[in-house]
């Protein structure tokens, strides 16, 4: 067996996608979900255990496992084999003819960080890392926290991680590209980070990708230093502490959106996991389907401060675009999430979290702080002000809804403002992206499911129908050729290699057919739709006979008109026969 095969045959499908999409199950053998790979609301994303693919019948995305960590994760095809293969502990070839240059220099990205993250955290023991040590103390980080966050120190010299990767070869083009060496105009490198507070980022399989480096000395510029974009390390893609929280966050069904790393270690350490962190950016419609992926449902837990607060006025109108169910958390006494965990508990911390505020009253409240709507005016600035985020929601009713509530909270008279208000915020109209439609019959559906269950009795059905006619008239016709052709070679009649021998298009259509619907294959049904594929062809036969016989007709034939229907009867008394 080929190590591609015999790596997805010990890898289920469905728990590799099940990291990155939170699934239910809508059949005995298929798993649904909203799609990675585009912004919806209705799941249209499946994934089938028995054929082990997934597709989206919105955006067209499908493939194998493999294709699947490719596309989630940005790798070449070696890359997401060794990433699987490493998971779940397959040997690798010791030869491979899978890898390639682009995947050599970002496998030693890979590399060259966890090397780094090591050093770091050596060094965060050792007698350099004493102020790093003492920092962490005073923010109430206990050792058995640095350990499961992987906090490191960066030594003063600049040279640490150049000397280490140099020792072990590497190339200073990979060192530079690598986003942790850096090279002055007179070509000597230098280590980017330098006396800081270390702290590793990873993707969302748990692959160290990239880091981020507190200053420690008060006049180190800037205060938090973040890697630069590599080819590993895309920082609008990537949330902080996601491939640790991404399971409670399922299991709890709400994510937890703080600003920094320091606030998401804090609220995990005591006892909430599922929290994340932007990396030092605003928030992107990338970072909010990664969380969407997992709940829809979000608390938004930003500094108190101006900073902070005009930050999560931002995101709310990103968050209700890509269709987010929005709180925001107001923590007392100016305290930052990790300060208020430590000072006031967790249970207070969960406190908060549950009398979270719907974000419209949040808004009201600081549109409301800023105007006077005792005063008309003030009325129409306070409703100018939240109009934009009430417009950003997808769902008509809830726009609605969400005007009545803002009407009603801020003292909004009914009359005219009020009317128009709810018009303009009733106004949007959310284009969804339109399915394929493809008609398939009944009898057709259900033999292309049967000749994928079993690939002896795929392999009668096909025989069969090579000798019919009826085949000609089906939408899956070609997927149907496709099957004699694959078996007629001697081919192993399966869904992957069935599908690689389609064009698009009726690659779709088998996708639709099998992964869709999941019609019962026993022998009685795989016999009913032989039967109604023979009376089909009939049906079309006599059909051309009647055809025929008016064509001959109208030119006078009779002679010929006779004989045709002649040949009808005999045919419909042969079908009353057999029925």
């Amino acid at each position: 067996m080929d190590f591609v095969d015999q790596l997805k045959s010990q890898v289920r499908i469905e728990d590799v996608v099940g990291e990155y999409v939170k699934l239910r199950k809508s059949g005995p053998s298929r798993y649904m979900g909203l799609c990675p790979f585009h912004n919806e609301k209705t799941p249209s994303f499946t994934v089938h255990v028995v054929h082990q693919f997934y597709k989206c019948f919105s955006c067209g995305a499908g493939g194998d496992v493999v294709k699947f960590v490719m596309e989630k994760e940005g790798l070449s095809f070696w890359e997401a084999l060794k990433q699987l293969a490493e998971r779940y502990g397959i040997p690798l070839p010791k030869r491979s003819q899978y890898s390639d240059e682009d995947s050599r220099q970002r496998g030693s990205a890979f590399e060259m960080h966890e090397m780094a993250q090591e050093a770091f955290r050596a060094n965060l023991e050792s007698a350099a890392g004493e102020t790093a040590r003492a920092y962490l103390a005073r923010r109430g980080v206990t050792p058995e926290t640095i350990a499961q966050f992987g906090l490191g120190y960066a030594e003063r010299s600049g040279q640490a991680l150049v000397r280490m990767f140099g020792k072990r070869n590497f190339p200073s083009a990979q060192m530079e590209q690598s986003g942790l060496v850096g090279k002055r105009d007179d070509g000597s490198f230098y280590d980017r980070f330098r006396n800081r507070l270390m702290f590793p980022i990873h993707n969302e399989s748990g692959k160290v990708i990239g880091f981020g480096g507190r200053a420690l000395a008060a006049d180190d510029t800037p205060k938090y230093l973040n890697s630069p974009e590599t080819a590993i390390y895309k920082k609008s893609q990537v949330l902080y502490n996601l491939h640790r929280a991404k399971e409670t966050i399922r299991k709890q069904d709400r994510v937890i959106l703080v600003e920094g790393y320091m606030d998401a270690i804090g609220v995990t350490a005591a006892g909430v996991a599922n929290v994340v962190a932007s990396c030092g950016t605003s928030l992107t419609a990338p970072q909010v389907q990664a969380m969407k992926r997992h709940s829809a449902r979000i608390a938004v837990n930003f500094d108190p401060d101006a900073p902070g607060a005009n930050a999560a006025e931002r995101s709310i109108g990103l968050l209700l675009e890509e269709g987010m169910q929005v709180r925001i958390v107001e923590l007392d006494g100016g305290l930052d999430p990790d300060e208020y965990c430590r000072d006031r508990g967790a249970a207070a911390y969960q406190q908060r979290l549950d009398e979270a505020k719907g974000y419209f009253y949040w808004l009201a409240d600081r549109a409301r702080a800023k105007h006077d709507v005792r005063s008309s005016e003030g009325v129409v600035a306070v409703l100018n002000a939240l109009l934009p985020a009430v417009e950003k929601v997808t769902d008509p009713l809830q726009r609605s809804a969400i005007a009545n509530d803002l009407a009603s909270y801020i003292g909004v008279p009914q009359g005219m403002v009020l009317d128009s208000f709810r018009k303009t915020a009733a106004s949007r109209q959310e284009k969804p992206m339109e399915r394929p439609k493809i008609a398939l019959r009944h009898d057709e559906r259900l033999l292309l499911n049967a000749i994928l269950a079993d690939e002896d009795v795929g392999k009668e059905i096909v025989g069969q129908l090579q000798q019919s006619d009826a085949v000609a008239g089906f939408a899956s016709r070609r997927v149907f050729q496709a099957a004699l052709s694959l078996v007629s070679a001697g081919g192993r009649l399966s869904f992957e290699n069935l599908h690689a021998r389609l064009e698009e298009a009726d690659q779709n259509l088998l996708a639709e057919a099998v992964l869709e619907g999941e019609p019962e294959v026993t022998p009685g049904a795989v016999a009913a739709a032989m039967e109604s594929i023979r009376r089909s062809q009939e049906r079309g036969l006599r059909d051309q006979i009647k055809a025929r016989i008016r064509e001959a007709e109208r030119g006078g034939n009779w002679e010929e008109a006779l004989r045709l229907a002649a040949e009808l009867e005999g045919s419909d008394r042969a079908a009353r026969g057999r029925g």
